[in-house]
């Protein structure tokens, strides 16, 4: 008896009648369909994502802030036309927040028409106001609730706090949440799962063990230089090469911050705008606040670039 594919196994447990049909005949497939979005991926990027979809695996991403997580998921979310919805995570967020919560507000005026109406039994007035007219759907239960594709992006997890990432785990392994007053949820459809996290703390083992593993970490100064030159009108090879070369000295140093590849683009598109086609010790010192953000990094790159080569 052959083994069944991951994604008909899962569809199974859920009680689907079908399996969804992969989003992606090929990681070449794949990477083809980013770059037509401008997300230009590695062989690593395309393949783990692919293989994601293919086994019905959430993908968590790890890197320093700027490096391309959460726009691989938006970008995956356009390839494929499907729905993204995003949990952004923050210090302090809660069930209430995540998953779902009641409508207290509505509730309480259903409890009070209900006196109205001399409805006196509490088992009565529960069974009606803990019910689906009442549930407030967060992003979590949203997602796996959507009749249709859905991407859904978990950023920035290592921003909440363990006992918040324990909630996960139900809906990271089982695509399902339990609900006391409904009792379990489960999906629909199985969505494809991203979750960011820029390394500010460690995550459980529990958790990375239900998920693929990428690490996106600053592009070289070529893969650079090519995003540079899709994502900016107007800047030539020539420019965005001298662009990339610099970002890359600026991250080998002892920064407080590196520059990011957003930031990398705001300062190509500014010299475009400027109408400069080629950079100079001038102009690099004129717009270097761009790139970096704090007062100290500022001081220490342009000494540093400012140094004779060999110096």
């Amino acid at each position: 008896m052959s083994a069944l594919d991951p994604r008909e196994e899962l569809a199974q447990r859920l009680g689907l009648s079908a399996a969804p049909a992969p989003r992606f005949e090929s990681p070449e497939a794949l990477s083809q369909a980013l770059t037509a979005r401008d997300y230009l991926s590695s062989p690593a990027i395309a393949s783990v994502t692919y293989l994601a979809d293919r086994l019905a695996k959430p993908l968590l991403i790890e890197g320093p802030a700027g490096t391309g997580k959460t726009a691989l998921a938006k970008a995956v979310a356009e390839a494929s036309g499907a729905r993204l919805i995003r949990l952004q995570c923050y210090e302090g967020l809660d069930e209430a927040k995540a998953l779902y919560e009641w409508n207290y507000r509505k509730q309480l005026l259903r409890i009070q028409a209900s006196g109205a109406a001399g409805v006196d039994q509490w088992s009565e007035r529960e069974s009606d106001i803990f019910s689906e007219e009442f549930l407030l759907t967060r992003p979590l239960l949203e997602a796996i609730r959507s009749t249709k594709p859905v991407v859904l992006l978990i950023d920035e997890i290592d921003r909440v706090e363990l006992e918040t990432e324990a909630l996960l785990l139900e809906i990271l392994s089982e695509y399902q949440v339990s609900i006391p007053e409904l009792g379990t949820v489960k999906a629909t459809q199985i969505p494809m799962v991203f979750l960011t996290s820029n390394n500010t703390r460690e995550l459980s083992e529990a958790l990375k063990r239900r998920c693929l593993y990428l690490y996106l970490d600053y592009p070289d100064v070529a893969r650079e230089r090519d995003i540079i030159v899709s994502r900016v009108p107007g800047v030539s090879e020539a420019l965005a090469s001298h662009i990339a070369q610099v970002v890359h000295s600026l991250r080998q140093m002892d920064l407080k911050k590196a520059p990011s590849v957003s930031e990398t683009l705001d300062w190509a598109r500014t010299l475009v705008v400027l109408g400069r086609a080629e950079l100079d010790d001038a102009l690099v010192n004129e717009t270097l606040h761009l790139l970096l953000k704090y007062q100290s990094d500022l001081e220490k790159a342009m000494r540093a670039l400012s140094r004779p080569t060999g110096a």
